[in-house]
């Protein structure tokens, strides 16, 4: 490890892999408890437009990947409020819309397929000095109001109209969670990929799931599982020569069926241990 750290990429590399560890399941929680988990692939797919749009532009592709997801969450979730559009419906508007318009955006631009691919799959090892930082600053901007406001977006996760009757501005915390979901998708595209990133705000919230009881430790707890996936993938890619993406998720994926069977064991135990106080 002390050996990784000697070099200049691998370094930005673990940075970026900390901050996208942290952040992704910092906001999945809340999509995972709105029952939404599918809503991180439908932005990503809107973001690819984004990042064509920025190959076309010349303009920094993040930077046009942040505007474009955004404005697409802010779309999906106004046409969850007020239309007649069905979630999914909408959804798979923004699955083949996004994925559509990348392609064409790029082709427009004269890139080739193997351009997107980095964005796809993720290219941490190539990240820039200016990507790193933007990275790290969207991160930490998420992390902040994800762990802050966690009270706040708790509450219309779980019961949206007990939390109206409460006082609580549920279309601006609403709209707020669909925006820190674009905003942290963007942040991982160049880690995980845009095509993976979903399962990264999921499967540590999954994971964390089976062992935990409250909200609070759930969430925390996903957030410190998903920093592992995302370093420990990192470093396995480097070592057996794979792509980081598909590395931290399947390892957030060994982490969860750990997790699960530790869980069953758990339960099974604290089974056998009420039915003799139960039968005495």
């Amino acid at each position: 490890m002390i050996d990784l750290l000697g070099y200049d990429f691998m370094r930005a590399a673990l940075i970026a892999a900390t901050f996208t560890g942290l952040a992704a399941p910092a906001i999945g929680t809340f999509l995972v408890q709105r029952r939404l988990a599918l809503l991180g692939d439908g932005i990503g797919h809107v973001a690819l437009t984004g990042v064509a749009l920025g190959l076309l532009t010349g303009i920094a592709p993040i930077l046009t990947a942040v505007v474009v997801a955004v404005v697409g969450a802010i779309v999906i979730e106004l046409l969850r409020m007020y239309g007649r559009t069905s979630g999914d419906v909408a959804l798979a508007m923004l699955f083949y819309g996004g994925i559509a318009g990348g392609v064409l955006l790029t082709n427009l631009a004269g890139e080739s397929a193997s351009t997107l691919n980095s964005y796809l799959f993720g290219s941490i090892l190539t990240v820039s000095s200016g990507d790193l930082a933007l990275v790290a600053g969207l991160g930490v901007l998420v992390v902040v109001l994800a762990v802050g406001l966690s009270p706040q977006l708790f509450a219309v996760c779980q019961d949206e109209e007990h939390a109206r009757v409460s006082g609580v501005p549920v279309r601006a915390y609403s709209i707020l969670i669909a925006v820190l979901a674009a905003v942290t998708i963007t942040v991982a595209m160049r880690t995980v990929g845009l095509l993976l990133v979903s399962a990264l705000m999921v499967v540590p919230v999954a994971a964390s799931q089976q062992l935990t009881r409250s909200f609070r430790t759930t969430h925390l707890a996903s957030m410190a599982i998903g920093l592992v996936a995302a370093l420990g993938g990192v470093v396995a890619s480097y070592q057996i020569d794979t792509q980081p993406g598909p590395t931290i998720v399947l390892l957030a994926l060994t982490i969860f069926a750990i997790s699960a069977l530790a869980g069953a064991v758990a339960r099974r135990l604290r089974s056998s241990r009420r039915r003799p106080a139960e039968v005495a």
